[in-house]
């Protein structure tokens, strides 16, 4: 709802371009009357931390601080605070919903004058939903195919083992360390599969026992990849259908998480991350353009389940939240406790509408 024009508004001349990729530019004017009080405040702020021979900390004459500072970086505090002061005011007015830090230039300033800037930031996620419960439902609606485990699948983890148990024999043979130079691994290296198998790598009875809960654990994964298949169905589905247009701060802010994620596999790997680029010779940019569709797709991902949080008004409960959070911070305890916390939120909050459109396919 715009907000009346009144006597007391300290701008004019408010020009909005639209620009690509949802930012817009604002382009206005401060009237001198609010540049001469935001000068005095400025002063008064420049003066407190300013100490002139002669007098004590914050007790200098106006006159003397203004020489001291300069009236260019006087004017240019005024117009930050003026800013600080009518940026809201105008965004209210004009019915503004910015995202992220605005670039801000200031194009006319001087002494006794209006100041005059253009102000360009990015704006929320404009989103026209498709009915996604619908959508929801009619994917839901196609059964799964059946999950089960085959004799192949169990032995293929059985002799996946075995290799494990004799690359760590003859690695031991070898001296351990970190080196991999040792012999080939032979036939006569890898266990029996039999009972004593069975009993050594766990609490099992038998061989039997154990090629059961194999099983278990294959059709186990089965069914959390169907899962996921069908709930990242229902997200493709949605976004097809419904209108989405991005801010390219939050496409930017989607493809740095990829970079930090990329750059800690590269360092668990031991490699350096600028050796690797070398290796694969590439640059940064060069991944980061490679990126930009699966990072547009993340972010349309994000928004579409934020938007439907907002719209069932779905949230995660706070001491669900709390636990999730210090189950975290119990390993990583240097972690920022509210990059945790917004992590946990977005965790949960997701898992909540899954779960919730979900539901719709049972009515």
């Amino acid at each position: 709802m715009k907000k009346s024009s009144s006597t007391n508004k300290h701008y004019k001349d408010i020009k909005l371009t639209p620009l690509p990729e949802r930012e817009i530019e604002i382009i206005g004017t401060i009237t001198a009357e609010k540049m001469s009080l935001m000068r005095e405040k400025a002063l008064k702020k420049l003066k407190d931390g300013l100490e002139l021979p002669g007098f004590r900390k914050g007790n200098a004459p106006d006159t003397l601080v203004a020489q001291k500072v300069g009236e260019g970086s006087l004017l240019e505090e005024a117009a930050e605070i003026a800013l600080q002061e009518e940026y809201p005011n105008i965004l209210e007015e004009h019915d503004i919903n910015p995202i992220g830090r605005p670039e801000i230039t200031i194009t006319k300033i001087g002494l006794g004058s209006d100041m005059e800037f253009k102000i360009v930031t990015s704006l929320m996620p404009e989103v026209k939903l498709s009915d996604y419960k619908k959508t929801a439902k009619k994917v839901l609606a196609k059964k799964p195919e059946e999950s089960e485990a085959t004799e192949k699948e169990v032995n293929d983890v059985i002799d996946t083992i075995r290799h494990n148990l004799a690359h760590e024999k003859v690695h031991s043979e070898a001296g351990g360390g970190k080196e991999h130079n040792h012999r080939k691994i032979e036939e006569s290296d890898l266990p029996e599969v039999n009972d004593e198998f069975a009993q050594m790598l766990g609490s099992f009875k038998d061989l039997a026992e154990m090629k059961e809960k194999i099983k278990e654990n294959i059709v186990a994964e089965k069914k959390l990849k169907e899962k996921d298949k069908r709930r990242t169905d229902i997200l493709e589905e949605v976004i097809a259908d419904s209108t989405i247009e991005l801010p390219k701060i939050i496409i930017e802010g989607e493809i740095e998480k990829m970079l930090a994620q990329f750059k800690d596999d590269i360092a668990k790997s031991g490699i350096g991350y600028e050796d690797y680029l070398k290796h694969i010779k590439k640059t940064e940019d060069d991944l980061k353009l490679e990126w930009k569709d699966t990072s547009v797709k993340r972010a349309k991902s994000q928004v579409i389940l934020n938007t439907i949080a907002k719209e069932e008004s779905i949230s995660p409960k706070e001491e669900d939240v709390k636990r999730e959070m210090e189950n975290i911070l119990k390993n990583y305890k240097d972690a920022d406790r509210f990059r945790v916390r917004m992590y946990v939120e977005t965790f949960l909050t997701n898992e909540l509408v899954f779960q919730f459109l979900e539901g719709k396919s049972e009515k």
